[in-house]
């Protein structure tokens, strides 16, 4: 299922990364790897604070939802 789905507070384990060759390599630049354990944070208007290696990232739903955990 697409990160967009989770509710906050859960942790998940990222299966896939979708998108364009520059999009993977952007949120692979942000820690966004298979295998990486992630957790949600905080979720206001489609907007998301995920919590990945150690640190805090935000993303918008467009992103979320091409990370598939």
């Amino acid at each position: 299922m697409p990160l967009s789905m989770v509710q906050v507070g859960e942790n998940r384990v990222i299966q896939k990364v979708t998108g364009k060759d520059e999009t993977r390599r952007f949120l692979e630049n942000l820690g966004f790897v298979t295998g990486s354990d992630i957790m949600v944070v905080s979720e206001v208007a489609g907007n998301m604070i995920i919590n990945v290696k150690d640190t805090r990232v935000a993303i918008n739903k467009a992103m979320a939802n091409r990370i598939i955990v």
